[in-house]
């Protein structure tokens, strides 16, 4: 009898990192959506790999160790001369308060050529807002990548705008906006290029659009300590 085995998912993660640095505790975690998924692909069994960059101080050994000690392939990321991006954390009744955020050597992140080829070969690229790939988005889906790509809480934002028509499943964030304001989002922006928007709502779960029927996915109810990554996963 031949055994059906199915095929390890494949992704690979583009662009921000950082140090999330919770002054009042004195810690930190490495952290950045890309970083996220490729964690929580090679977690559930799939082969990820990372593409960004850190600094030469403490924080950019500690998040590629952290990464690769994950079984994520960070073959590729750029250890540029100065300081890894920082997001200072303040926790507020469970929920995580970004601060203030120092961009460090983010600010001079760039895919090359080499990188371009090695994320295509991947059966899905994953970015984001903060990402700065938004520019190498037509030259990916020139080779054939499938991208998703998540624009945080703004779709709206001019960095959203430019990435949207070159991506396959976009995600965004709104806690606020009641059902009905959400679906003509989701019909609007997903008419701009997707295959598939998705915007996730907090405690009220998720909601997809493929062009065709809305999708609703619920939560897992849980005691809340710390809502970052929440998002991500």
């Amino acid at each position: 009898m031949r055994e059906n085995k199915m095929k390890k998912i494949r992704i690979a993660a583009a662009g921000d990192n950082c140090m999330d640095v919770y002054d009042k505790e004195n810690k930190a975690f490495p952290g950045g959506n890309p970083v996220n998924v490729a964690v929580y692909v090679a977690r559930l069994g799939g082969a990820s790999a990372y593409i960004g960059p850190v600094g030469t101080d403490v924080y950019g050994k500690q998040m590629m160790d952290a990464i690769q000690g994950k079984g994520v392939d960070v073959s590729r990321m750029k250890i540029l001369e100065g300081t890894t991006a920082v997001t200072h954390v303040e926790i507020v009744d469970g929920d995580r308060v970004l601060g203030d955020y120092e961009e460090g050597v983010m600010a001079d992140f760039k895919l090359d050529a080499e990188d371009i080829d090695f994320l295509s070969s991947y059966d899905m690229v994953v970015s984001g807002l903060w990402g700065m790939i938004e520019n190498d988005l037509p030259v990916l889906k020139e080779k054939g990548a499938i991208v998703a790509f998540d624009f945080a809480t703004r779709p709206d934002d001019p960095v959203s705008v430019k990435a949207i028509p070159y991506v396959d499943y976009g995600f965004f964030a709104d806690d606020d906006k009641d059902e009905e304001e959400l679906k003509k989002m989701l019909i609007d922006l997903h008419a701009k290029g997707p295959k598939v928007m998705v915007v996730t709502r907090g405690e009220k779960g998720s909601m997809a659009y493929d062009g065709e029927k809305f999708y609703y996915g619920g939560i897992v109810p849980c005691e809340v300590v710390d809502t970052m990554g929440a998002g991500d996963s």
